[in-house]
Protein backbone atom coordinates (compact mmCIF):
# COMPACT_ATOMS: atom_id res chain seq x y z
CA UNK A 1 0.00 0.00 0.00
CA UNK A 2 3.22 2.59 1.08
CA UNK A 3 4.29 2.12 -2.32
CA UNK A 4 1.65 2.28 -4.36
CA UNK A 5 0.55 5.36 -3.27
CA UNK A 6 3.72 6.68 -1.78
CA UNK A 7 6.00 5.48 -4.70
CA UNK A 8 8.79 8.40 -3.36
CA UNK A 9 9.00 7.01 0.00
CA UNK A 10 8.27 10.41 1.47
CA UNK A 11 5.76 8.84 4.32
CA UNK A 12 2.68 11.39 2.86
CA UNK A 13 0.25 10.23 0.72
CA UNK A 14 -1.49 13.27 -1.49
CA UNK A 15 -5.24 13.89 -0.55
CA UNK A 16 -6.67 13.40 -4.10
CA UNK A 17 -5.41 9.89 -3.84
CA UNK A 18 -6.28 9.46 -0.27
CA UNK A 19 -9.53 10.42 -1.07
CA UNK A 20 -9.48 7.62 -3.83
CA UNK A 21 -8.50 5.44 -1.48
CA UNK A 22 -11.48 5.99 1.40
CA UNK A 23 -13.71 5.87 -1.80
CA UNK A 24 -12.46 2.08 -2.87
CA UNK A 25 -12.79 0.79 0.63
CA UNK A 26 -15.42 3.12 2.36
CA UNK A 27 -18.02 -0.33 2.95
CA UNK A 28 -15.07 -2.17 4.46
CA UNK A 29 -14.35 0.88 7.58
CA UNK A 30 -16.07 1.27 10.57
CA UNK A 31 -18.49 4.49 9.93
CA UNK A 32 -16.96 6.43 12.80
CA UNK A 33 -13.03 5.92 11.26
CA UNK A 34 -14.44 6.63 7.88
CA UNK A 35 -15.71 10.32 9.59
CA UNK A 36 -12.27 10.84 11.01
CA UNK A 37 -10.63 10.21 8.17
CA UNK A 38 -12.61 12.72 6.33
CA UNK A 39 -12.33 15.20 8.81
CA UNK A 40 -8.44 14.52 8.17
CA UNK A 41 -8.44 15.06 4.55
CA UNK A 42 -10.62 17.94 4.83
CA UNK A 43 -8.53 19.46 7.38
CA UNK A 44 -5.08 19.65 5.82
CA UNK A 45 -4.42 22.52 3.56
CA UNK A 46 -0.75 21.27 2.18
CA UNK A 47 -2.76 18.28 0.13
CA UNK A 48 -0.87 15.51 1.92
CA UNK A 49 -1.49 13.52 4.70
CA UNK A 50 1.15 11.51 6.57
CA UNK A 51 1.00 7.59 6.34
CA UNK A 52 1.82 7.50 9.91
CA UNK A 53 -1.28 9.22 11.04
CA UNK A 54 -3.17 6.53 9.03
CA UNK A 55 -1.65 3.83 10.32
CA UNK A 56 -2.20 4.97 13.68
CA UNK A 57 -5.88 5.59 12.81
CA UNK A 58 -6.62 2.63 11.76
CA UNK A 59 -4.42 0.78 14.84
CA UNK A 60 -6.81 3.09 17.30
CA UNK A 61 -3.68 5.25 18.06
CA UNK A 62 -3.77 9.02 17.63
CA UNK A 63 -0.12 11.04 17.32
CA UNK A 64 0.14 14.37 18.36
CA UNK A 65 0.09 15.53 14.78
CA UNK A 66 -2.94 13.50 14.14
CA UNK A 67 -4.88 15.18 16.93
CA UNK A 68 -3.83 18.55 15.89
CA UNK A 69 -4.95 17.86 12.03
CA UNK A 70 -8.49 17.18 13.43
CA UNK A 71 -8.26 20.51 16.00
CA UNK A 72 -7.78 22.49 13.35
CA UNK A 73 -10.26 20.91 10.79
CA UNK A 74 -12.71 23.45 9.18
CA UNK A 75 -15.31 20.36 8.77
CA UNK A 76 -18.19 20.26 10.63
CA UNK A 77 -19.35 16.77 11.24
CA UNK A 78 -22.92 16.25 9.27
CA UNK A 79 -23.77 12.94 10.04
CA UNK A 80 -25.96 11.83 13.21
CA UNK A 81 -25.21 11.97 16.77
CA UNK A 82 -24.20 8.91 18.51
CA UNK A 83 -27.57 9.56 20.33
CA UNK A 84 -29.39 9.59 17.60
CA UNK A 85 -28.43 6.08 16.17
CA UNK A 86 -31.41 3.82 16.33
CA UNK A 87 -31.03 0.26 16.86
CA UNK A 88 -28.51 0.35 19.57
CA UNK A 89 -28.59 -2.38 22.41
CA UNK A 90 -28.55 -1.41 26.12
CA UNK A 91 -24.83 -1.88 26.37
CA UNK A 92 -24.33 0.65 23.52
CA UNK A 93 -26.54 3.12 24.34
CA UNK A 94 -24.54 3.41 28.31
CA UNK A 95 -21.29 3.78 26.25
CA UNK A 96 -22.71 6.50 23.78
CA UNK A 97 -24.35 8.29 27.14
CA UNK A 98 -21.07 8.31 29.45
CA UNK A 99 -19.60 9.49 26.07
CA UNK A 100 -21.96 12.45 25.96
CA UNK A 101 -21.51 12.87 30.26
CA UNK A 102 -17.67 13.31 30.31
CA UNK A 103 -16.66 14.44 26.59
CA UNK A 104 -17.36 17.92 24.93
CA UNK A 105 -16.60 17.24 21.68
CA UNK A 106 -18.50 15.10 19.19
CA UNK A 107 -15.27 13.77 17.27
CA UNK A 108 -13.88 12.17 20.83
CA UNK A 109 -17.28 10.88 21.29
CA UNK A 110 -17.33 8.74 18.36
CA UNK A 111 -13.68 7.47 18.71
CA UNK A 112 -14.22 6.76 22.41
CA UNK A 113 -17.06 4.91 21.01
CA UNK A 114 -15.79 3.10 18.48
CA UNK A 115 -12.07 2.32 20.41
CA UNK A 116 -13.73 1.10 23.94
CA UNK A 117 -13.90 -2.46 24.93
CA UNK A 118 -14.67 -2.84 28.35
CA UNK A 119 -11.27 -4.33 28.89
CA UNK A 120 -10.23 -3.53 31.55
CA UNK A 121 -13.28 -2.23 33.25
CA UNK A 122 -13.76 0.51 35.82
CA UNK A 123 -12.31 -1.45 38.13
CA UNK A 124 -10.26 1.36 40.49
CA UNK A 125 -13.61 2.79 41.82
CA UNK A 126 -15.65 -0.02 41.85
CA UNK A 127 -12.64 -2.19 44.01
CA UNK A 128 -11.89 1.05 46.03
CA UNK A 129 -15.67 0.93 47.05
CA UNK A 130 -16.73 -2.31 47.91
CA UNK A 131 -13.48 -3.77 49.54
CA UNK A 132 -12.60 -0.54 51.15
CA UNK A 133 -15.67 1.04 52.63
CA UNK A 134 -18.34 -2.09 52.53
CA UNK A 135 -16.21 -5.53 52.73
CA UNK A 136 -13.76 -3.69 55.67
CA UNK A 137 -16.13 -2.24 57.53
CA UNK A 138 -18.83 -5.11 57.49
CA UNK A 139 -16.02 -7.33 58.13
CA UNK A 140 -13.25 -6.63 59.78
CA UNK A 141 -14.85 -4.15 62.26
CA UNK A 142 -18.27 -6.17 61.84
CA UNK A 143 -19.82 -2.56 61.37
CA UNK A 144 -20.85 -1.13 57.83
CA UNK A 145 -19.62 2.14 59.57
CA UNK A 146 -18.04 3.49 62.95
CA UNK A 147 -19.97 6.55 65.00
CA UNK A 148 -17.27 8.92 66.11
CA UNK A 149 -19.01 7.79 69.35
CA UNK A 150 -18.32 4.40 68.91
CA UNK A 151 -15.60 3.25 71.34
CA UNK A 152 -13.32 1.53 68.51
CA UNK A 153 -13.64 4.99 66.33
CA UNK A 154 -10.23 6.41 67.36
CA UNK A 155 -8.39 3.30 68.74
CA UNK A 156 -8.32 1.78 64.91
CA UNK A 157 -5.15 1.68 63.20
CA UNK A 158 -6.38 3.29 60.00
CA UNK A 159 -7.41 6.98 61.57
CA UNK A 160 -5.30 9.67 61.04
CA UNK A 161 -4.52 11.23 64.67
CA UNK A 162 -1.71 14.04 65.04
CA UNK A 163 -0.39 12.13 67.64
CA UNK A 164 0.35 9.37 65.38
CA UNK A 165 0.95 11.33 62.51
CA UNK A 166 5.09 10.05 61.83
CA UNK A 167 3.07 6.42 61.01
CA UNK A 168 2.60 7.36 57.32
CA UNK A 169 0.03 4.97 56.33
CA UNK A 170 -2.60 6.70 58.44
CA UNK A 171 -2.14 9.76 55.27
CA UNK A 172 -4.06 7.54 53.03
CA UNK A 173 -6.07 4.74 55.26
CA UNK A 174 -8.18 7.04 57.12
CA UNK A 175 -10.43 6.78 53.89
CA UNK A 176 -11.41 3.62 55.05
CA UNK A 177 -13.54 5.33 58.23
CA UNK A 178 -16.45 7.12 58.12
CA UNK A 179 -18.18 9.33 60.63
CA UNK A 180 -21.71 8.44 60.28
CA UNK A 181 -23.96 6.32 57.81
CA UNK A 182 -24.79 9.53 56.15
CA UNK A 183 -21.02 10.14 55.59
CA UNK A 184 -20.25 6.96 53.97
CA UNK A 185 -23.81 6.98 51.86
CA UNK A 186 -23.12 10.30 50.21
CA UNK A 187 -19.51 9.28 49.55
CA UNK A 188 -20.43 6.20 47.75
CA UNK A 189 -23.09 7.61 45.66
CA UNK A 190 -20.45 10.28 44.33
CA UNK A 191 -18.04 8.05 44.03
CA UNK A 192 -20.06 5.63 41.94
CA UNK A 193 -22.28 8.16 40.23
CA UNK A 194 -18.81 10.34 39.02
CA UNK A 195 -15.77 8.08 39.15
CA UNK A 196 -17.43 4.60 37.48
CA UNK A 197 -17.87 7.17 34.09
CA UNK A 198 -14.90 9.08 34.41
CA UNK A 199 -12.57 5.71 34.79
CA UNK A 200 -14.49 4.39 31.77
CA UNK A 201 -13.46 6.78 29.56
CA UNK A 202 -10.20 8.07 30.84
CA UNK A 203 -8.82 5.26 32.54
CA UNK A 204 -7.85 3.64 35.97
CA UNK A 205 -4.31 5.08 35.96
CA UNK A 206 -5.43 9.23 35.55
CA UNK A 207 -8.34 8.58 37.53
CA UNK A 208 -6.54 6.70 40.67
CA UNK A 209 -4.52 9.64 40.29
CA UNK A 210 -6.36 12.11 41.22
CA UNK A 211 -8.30 10.29 43.83
CA UNK A 212 -5.23 9.44 45.69
CA UNK A 213 -3.82 12.78 45.03
CA UNK A 214 -7.29 13.98 46.19
CA UNK A 215 -6.70 12.06 49.78
CA UNK A 216 -3.29 12.78 50.74
CA UNK A 217 -3.78 16.70 50.07
CA UNK A 218 -6.78 16.57 51.80
CA UNK A 219 -4.95 14.11 55.03
CA UNK A 220 -2.09 16.88 54.63
CA UNK A 221 -4.15 20.04 54.49
CA UNK A 222 -5.68 18.80 58.01
CA UNK A 223 -1.77 18.54 59.09
CA UNK A 224 -1.14 22.15 57.93
CA UNK A 225 -4.31 24.06 58.74
CA UNK A 226 -6.11 22.10 61.53
CA UNK A 227 -3.43 20.57 63.46
CA UNK A 228 -5.50 19.09 66.81
CA UNK A 229 -8.13 17.06 64.50
CA UNK A 230 -8.21 13.82 63.75
CA UNK A 231 -9.44 13.10 60.04
CA UNK A 232 -11.80 9.86 58.80
CA UNK A 233 -13.30 9.84 55.45
CA UNK A 234 -12.89 9.11 51.26
CA UNK A 235 -13.70 12.71 51.14
CA UNK A 236 -10.84 14.10 49.43
CA UNK A 237 -10.26 11.63 46.80
CA UNK A 238 -14.69 12.03 45.71
CA UNK A 239 -14.12 16.18 46.33
CA UNK A 240 -11.12 15.58 43.66
CA UNK A 241 -13.44 13.35 41.10
CA UNK A 242 -16.11 15.32 41.50
CA UNK A 243 -14.76 19.16 41.43
CA UNK A 244 -12.58 18.19 38.37
CA UNK A 245 -15.52 16.84 36.77
CA UNK A 246 -17.99 19.66 37.45
CA UNK A 247 -14.93 22.51 36.60
CA UNK A 248 -14.60 20.60 33.71
CA UNK A 249 -18.74 20.65 32.60
CA UNK A 250 -18.43 24.86 33.29
CA UNK A 251 -15.21 25.22 31.15
CA UNK A 252 -16.79 23.13 28.16
CA UNK A 253 -20.29 23.94 28.73
CA UNK A 254 -21.32 24.74 24.61
CA UNK A 255 -19.64 21.25 23.55
CA UNK A 256 -21.48 19.19 26.94
CA UNK A 257 -24.35 17.69 25.36
CA UNK A 258 -25.44 15.60 28.06
CA UNK A 259 -28.90 15.90 29.21
CA UNK A 260 -30.07 17.29 32.08
CA UNK A 261 -26.67 18.78 33.25
CA UNK A 262 -27.64 21.83 34.60
CA UNK A 263 -29.57 19.21 37.46
CA UNK A 264 -26.78 16.68 37.66
CA UNK A 265 -24.59 20.09 38.44
CA UNK A 266 -27.27 20.96 40.77
CA UNK A 267 -27.86 17.79 42.61
CA UNK A 268 -24.28 17.24 42.91
CA UNK A 269 -22.89 20.56 44.42
CA UNK A 270 -26.10 20.41 46.73
CA UNK A 271 -24.79 17.07 47.90
CA UNK A 272 -20.97 17.98 47.94
CA UNK A 273 -22.84 21.26 50.33
CA UNK A 274 -24.65 19.44 52.66
CA UNK A 275 -21.74 16.65 53.61
CA UNK A 276 -19.33 19.85 54.08
CA UNK A 277 -21.78 21.73 55.98
CA UNK A 278 -22.37 18.51 58.14
CA UNK A 279 -18.81 18.00 58.38
CA UNK A 280 -17.73 21.77 59.84
CA UNK A 281 -21.00 21.20 62.16
CA UNK A 282 -19.60 18.07 63.32
CA UNK A 283 -15.76 19.64 63.89
CA UNK A 284 -17.13 22.32 66.01
CA UNK A 285 -19.75 19.91 67.83
CA UNK A 286 -18.79 18.93 71.77
CA UNK A 287 -16.64 16.10 71.40
CA UNK A 288 -17.70 12.37 72.30
CA UNK A 289 -14.18 11.61 73.73
CA UNK A 290 -13.04 15.36 74.94
CA UNK A 291 -9.93 16.43 74.53
CA UNK A 292 -9.56 14.91 71.04
CA UNK A 293 -12.05 17.17 68.86
CA UNK A 294 -14.66 15.64 65.87
CA UNK A 295 -12.76 14.83 62.46
CA UNK A 296 -11.45 17.59 60.25
CA UNK A 297 -13.34 19.39 57.37
CA UNK A 298 -10.14 20.21 55.67
CA UNK A 299 -9.74 16.99 53.62
CA UNK A 300 -12.84 18.26 51.73
CA UNK A 301 -11.34 21.69 50.67
CA UNK A 302 -7.72 19.84 49.74
CA UNK A 303 -9.93 17.40 47.26
CA UNK A 304 -11.36 20.52 45.68
CA UNK A 305 -8.26 22.32 45.15
CA UNK A 306 -6.64 19.01 43.88
CA UNK A 307 -9.66 18.68 41.55
CA UNK A 308 -9.80 21.90 40.26
CA UNK A 309 -6.33 22.20 39.43
CA UNK A 310 -4.40 18.53 38.45
CA UNK A 311 -8.07 17.44 37.48
CA UNK A 312 -9.22 19.39 35.12
CA UNK A 313 -5.86 18.96 33.20
CA UNK A 314 -6.46 15.26 32.87
CA UNK A 315 -9.80 15.44 32.25
CA UNK A 316 -9.62 18.07 29.75
CA UNK A 317 -9.54 16.27 26.81
CA UNK A 318 -9.82 12.75 25.89
CA UNK A 319 -6.22 10.69 25.01
CA UNK A 320 -3.87 13.63 25.53
CA UNK A 321 -0.71 13.53 25.98
CA UNK A 322 -0.14 15.50 29.37
CA UNK A 323 4.00 15.38 29.37
CA UNK A 324 2.52 17.83 26.23
CA UNK A 325 1.10 20.00 28.70
CA UNK A 326 2.55 22.80 30.24
CA UNK A 327 -0.27 23.44 33.10
CA UNK A 328 -0.31 20.39 33.42
CA UNK A 329 3.71 20.44 34.95
CA UNK A 330 3.26 23.92 36.50
CA UNK A 331 -0.01 22.32 39.09
CA UNK A 332 2.51 19.48 39.30
CA UNK A 333 5.39 21.16 40.99
CA UNK A 334 2.56 23.15 42.89
CA UNK A 335 1.04 19.86 44.04
CA UNK A 336 4.61 18.49 45.14
CA UNK A 337 5.96 21.59 46.48
CA UNK A 338 2.51 21.57 49.22
CA UNK A 339 3.26 18.04 49.83
CA UNK A 340 7.06 18.71 50.46
CA UNK A 341 6.22 21.57 52.92
CA UNK A 342 3.56 19.77 54.70
CA UNK A 343 6.00 16.86 55.03
CA UNK A 344 8.56 19.42 56.62
CA UNK A 345 5.83 21.19 58.47
CA UNK A 346 4.44 17.72 60.42
CA UNK A 347 8.29 17.24 60.81
CA UNK A 348 8.94 20.73 62.87
CA UNK A 349 5.88 23.01 63.38
CA UNK A 350 4.26 20.40 65.82
CA UNK A 351 7.45 21.12 67.99
CA UNK A 352 7.80 24.96 67.45
CA UNK A 353 4.56 26.12 68.05
CA UNK A 354 4.42 24.01 70.70
CA UNK A 355 0.71 22.59 71.01
CA UNK A 356 -1.10 20.89 73.20
CA UNK A 357 -2.46 17.89 71.30
CA UNK A 358 -5.39 15.82 72.30
CA UNK A 359 -3.79 12.31 73.82
CA UNK A 360 -2.78 9.55 71.43
CA UNK A 361 -5.31 6.99 71.12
Amino acid sequence: LLSQFDPDNTGYISTEKFRSLLQRHSSELDPHKLEVLLALADSNSEGRICYQDFVNLMSNKRSNSFRQAILQGNRRLCSKALLEETGLSLSQRLIRHVAYETLPREIDRKWYYDSYTCCPPPWFMITITIVAFFLYNGVVLDRFVLQVSHPLYLKNALLYHPQLRAQAWRYLTYIFLHAGIEHLGLNVVLQLLVGVPLEMVHGAARISFVYVAGVVAGSLAVSVADMRAPVVGSSGGVYALVSAHLANIVMNWSGMKCQFKLLRMAVALICMSFEFGRAVWLRFHPSAYPPCPHPSFMAHLGGVMVGITLGVIILRNYEQRLQDQTLWWIFLSIYIIFVLFAIFWNIFAYSLLDLKLPPPP
